[in-house]
């Protein structure tokens, strides 16, 4: 339908209803004219992009089919455990019915089965319990969805991973299918479609064709308005240089705010999965700032967007390339014979391998080395695990020889259904459904900021520690030396936080016991992978265990008489990395010996993700 026949017929239903068209009309009819020629686009765009990819059209893409067997199979074997849950659940629900009747009859107080965790902001609109009906729905999923889960908890005869993968995609499944997801049923966005006289609706639309635009054909849901922020002016925005650049890495050095700085640099090793301004994300959050601030030399390596180019780049060459010249670089800049180092998350894997290289060969040019929330045993290696066999490796490698690289949706959407109900369900119905913008966030802004995975490097991590373990077992070799991690013997500080999905902390203290030497401190931080090692001491925030040695066999051992402290860990951090800095020496300046390539951050963190 052309435009003008759009607006045509806007003007005849005016006329038949005794009005002529305004303004308003027209604008309206020219609006959804607009929209339905975008999704027109989008949708076809949409279609092509799944026929090519071979990954969308698979029905299976975690090969979760066998877990599922497995578990429809021991209930088959214990028929009386299966009867005694059903009957458990529909006694449960009988209950439910008779207590919604009694409160729909107006029978006094009634206590509910079952209620929303504190932390559940789903059911926050006052209907769902004033409502008998909302009510009655609501409790009724809650019940449903504990009775599921508590199916895979108890069921025998499960390996560790298939408890892994049913967990996730009972989970995304349950969060799916949440009443508050429905237009129908949610009472605020039909509080907003009745005021607003369904414009929330049309935004909604207009927000949905938007972000599949946005992921070229993909859906990729907004989560804060990316035009808020810019990398460099309000994200990342701690003055330093790029002092030297290679095909996978640069290197910023950090301009100094004190007269005088500790002698050994500190040289940090941020993870390739995300851009490594989460430790630079603004002024108040800064970690890199506040570690200038107390006298330190920073130096950080930014990773390359990797795109086709980098197909050839494997974990040896991400080491030699990235860490190993990471390191004689800051040293040559800085006339030291050694440094401190510092590695986050799967740059603590990297870290860890490095150092068990420069161990074998004898390499010492690292005085220390601190590790945040970082695994290197991956016997019980939290939620990612349940992304990761060799049917799913079957499925990625075709993607990786044929372009060299995994788009950053694979990681975007992982961390996203970890996380389903605040990452996306959230969004949809804020977003789709009320038609609101969103909220501006930086921390979302970088989590939105994604990168492409160096595929070869990516394939070899997910097999060689999440499938085999072998780092841990002795049985990882690179340039052909044999790694064995009890040669690191160096002192090392381990930071773990308690509520870490990504680098759970009992998997980051086994990590520990990896580990040669005796001169490891293990701290404990409170809140999550990101909130609870970026957690300034201003903010006053959190709180953290510490305690002397790691003699623990277990977390729960080490926390049996550990200190608790409240606020930020990075106060204790400071005072033992300082006492393994050396001496006072005059202030450096960014590339008085390698020169400035460019002001930092650089063009590397600036660059969009192939495959975006």
């Amino acid at each position: 339908m052309a435009k003008d026949d759009v607006t045509k017929l806007a003007g005849k239903a005016q006329t038949a209803a005794g009005l002529a068209p305004g303004a308003a009309e027209i604008a309206a009819a020219e609006r959804l004219q607009a929209l339905a020629e975008r999704s027109s686009r989008v949708w076809k765009r949409s279609l092509d992009r799944a026929v090519d990819d071979v990954t969308t059209l698979r029905p299976d893409p975690l090969n979760a089919a066998p877990a599922m067997a497995r578990l429809a199979y021991s209930y088959f074997e214990h028929p009386q455990r299966a009867a005694a849950a059903a009957t458990a659940y529909w006694s449960s629900q009988a209950d439910l019915w008779l207590r919604a009747w009694q409160k729909t009859l107006g029978g006094g107080k009634v206590d509910p089965v079952v209620s929303p965790k504190r932390s559940d902001k789903r059911f926050k609109n006052e209907a769902w319990e004033s409502n008998p009906v909302l009510d009655y729905i609501k409790q009724s999923y809650l019940l449903t969805a504990d009775w599921l889960m508590d199916r895979v908890r108890t069921a025998d005869d499960l390996s560790l991973q298939d408890r892994k993968k049913l967990d996730l995609v009972l989970r995304n499944f349950i969060e799916a299918h949440a009443p508050t997801n429905l237009p129908t049923l949610n009472p605020d966005v039909l509080e907003a479609t009745i005021a607003e006289k369904g414009d929330n609706l049309l935004r909604g639309i207009e927000h949905l064709v938007r972000d599949i635009e946005t992921g070229d054909g993909m859906l990729r849901i907004r989560q804060t308005d990316p035009d808020l922020f810019k990398v460099g002016d309000n994200v990342a925005n701690m003055p330093g240089s790029v002092v030297f650049e290679n095909a996978v890495m640069q290197l910023i050095q950090y301009a100094p705010t004190t007269e005088t700085v500790h002698a050994k640099p500190l040289l940090f090793v941020p993870p390739w999965i995300n851009k490594f301004y989460i430790l630079d994300l603004n002024d108040k959050k800064s970690m890199v700032r506040w570690l200038v601030g107390q006298g330190y030399t920073v130096f950080l390596v930014s990773w390359v967007n990797p795109t086709a180019e980098h197909r050839d780049e494997t974990w040896s060459s991400y080491m030699r390339k990235g860490v190993l010249t990471a390191v004689e670089k800051t040293l040559e800049e800085t006339g030291q014979d050694d440094l401190n180092i510092v590695g986050y998350c799967i740059g603590g894997t990297m870290l860890g391998t490095t150092l068990a290289h420069m161990a074998a060969t004898g390499d010492k040019r690292v005085a220390s080395a601190t590790f945040f929330t970082t695994q290197v045993d991956f016997t019980d290696a939290g939620e990612l695990q349940a992304f990761v066999d060799e049917e799913v490796l079957k499925t990625l490698k075709p993607r990786v020889d044929e372009h060299g690289f995994l788009s950053s949706e694979n990681m975007f959407n992982a961390f996203n259904c970890l996380r389903s109900t605040d990452l996306i369900w959230s969004f949809v119905v804020n977003n789709y459904l009320l038609g609101k913008g969103n909220f501006p966030f930086d921390l979302l802004y970088w989590n939105s900021d994604s990168t492409a995975m160096p595929g070869q490097v990516h394939l070899f991590y997910l097999d060689t520690f999440y499938n085999q373990n072998a780092f841990t077992k002795g049985e990882m070799v690179l340039d052909g030396v044999r790694l064995d991690p009890k040669q690191v013997t160096l002192p090392c500080y381990h930071v773990a936080t308690v509520e870490d999905h990504i680098a759970p902390a009992e998997s980051a203290y086994r990590g520990v016991k990896c580990f040669g030497g005796r001169s490891h401190r293990f701290v404990l931080a409170g809140s999550g992978h990101i909130a609870g090692v970026v957690n300034p001491p201003a903010t006053g925030k959190y709180q953290y265990w510490t305690k002397q040695g790691v003699k623990g066999a277990t977390l729960s051992d080490w926390r049996d008489g550990a200190t608790e402290t409240e606020g930020s860990w990075w106060p204790d951090w400071d005072a033992w990395l300082s006492k393994r800095s050396g001496g006072e020496v005059p202030a450096r300046e960014p590339g008085a010996v390698l020169g400035r390539l460019e002001p930092a951050p650089g063009r590397y963190v600036r660059r969009s993700a192939a495959g975006s």
